[in-house]
């Protein structure tokens, strides 16, 4: 798909509906103990948000931002080898300085990107990934989450599911961000892609074992050629890490500077807010 074609099919899709990508649509679920389970974490908060995120160091998770903007406690789940959750406090917030709390992620100025500082690092069977390089058009990669694998169905969330998506280019509306399509569907027919619950998730390059991080997704759409209203199937858009690669590196150290026996009061996000801390 040209790059001219690709900002004609997201622009028409978007004019059908978009949303904060929340499940793997088409994808499958995950098994292999060293694969998506052992890098991919859910994020829920205490107002009902799900969203998925990325173990970057014991103590340090990257996810969307926009995942947290609805206010409440935040905690982090993992999976234990036999896909058993276990809840992990957070003790501190930090979004990228960029993003702007009131928009959507389709519409924020700003890079949609945030960081967890968990009280306790995370179990020795965790593996965190590493920060990536540039993704190049055509490249396939490998995306996780906890989203629906069914659009409409709520019940099917919560699972850890991958699938593989091939980068169609970048797509700039207030911001740039990368596109992946289902290699088949080419995002013109409903195929694989994120849906709901699924932003935060990691995109790796490759296969699924992989610990090379090079995005987080922020949103999908649905695809171009449906006579229904989608919002997932269609379009996945993708934070890139290498454009972002000195905020994470700064926002960790500063992050694993606070004291983990820090008994600090939960407050919200204030506008124009830094970092905030967590219960």
């Amino acid at each position: 798909m040209t790059t001219r074609r690709l900002a004609f099919a997201l622009a028409t899709a978007l004019l059908a509906g978009s949303t904060p990508a929340l499940a793997v649509i088409g994808g499958i679920a995950s098994q292999d103990a060293r694969g998506a389970r052992a890098s991919t974490l859910r994020i829920e908060t205490s107002r009902g948000e799900l969203c998925s995120g990325a173990a970057i160091a014991p103590e340090l998770v990257l996810t969307a931002a926009h995942c947290l903007m609805g206010g409440g406690s935040v905690s982090v789940v993992s999976l234990d080898p036999n896909f058993r959750p276990r809840r992990h406090t957070v003790l501190a917030v930090l979004p990228h300085p960029s993003f702007v709390p009131g928009t959507t992620p389709r519409t924020q100025p700003g890079a949609d990107l945030a960081m967890l500082r968990l009280s306790a690092p995370l179990p020795a069977d965790i593996q965190p990934v590493t920060l990536g390089g540039s993704l190049w058009q055509g490249e396939v990669v490998t995306m996780a989450g906890f989203g629906l694998s069914v659009e409409t169905n709520k019940k099917t969330a919560r699972r850890l599911r991958e699938t593989r998506l091939v980068n169609a280019g970048n797509y700039t509306t207030q911001n740039t961000v990368k596109v992946a399509v289902d290699a088949e569907a080419k995002g013109e027919t409903p195929g694989a892609g994120a849906c709901r619950g699924d932003s935060g998730g990691p995109v790796l390059r490759g296969e699924i074992r992989s610990r090379d991080l090079v995005g987080i997704v922020s949103w999908s759409s649905g695809p171009l050629n449906t006579r229904e209203r989608r919002i997932c199937g269609g379009f996945t858009a993708i934070t890139p890490i290498s454009e972002h690669r000195s905020w994470i590196t700064e926002s960790a150290a500063r992050l694993l500077m606070l004291g983990s026996n820090q008994r600090l009061v939960e407050q919200p996000a204030p506008s124009g807010y830094s970092w905030w801390p967590m219960r």
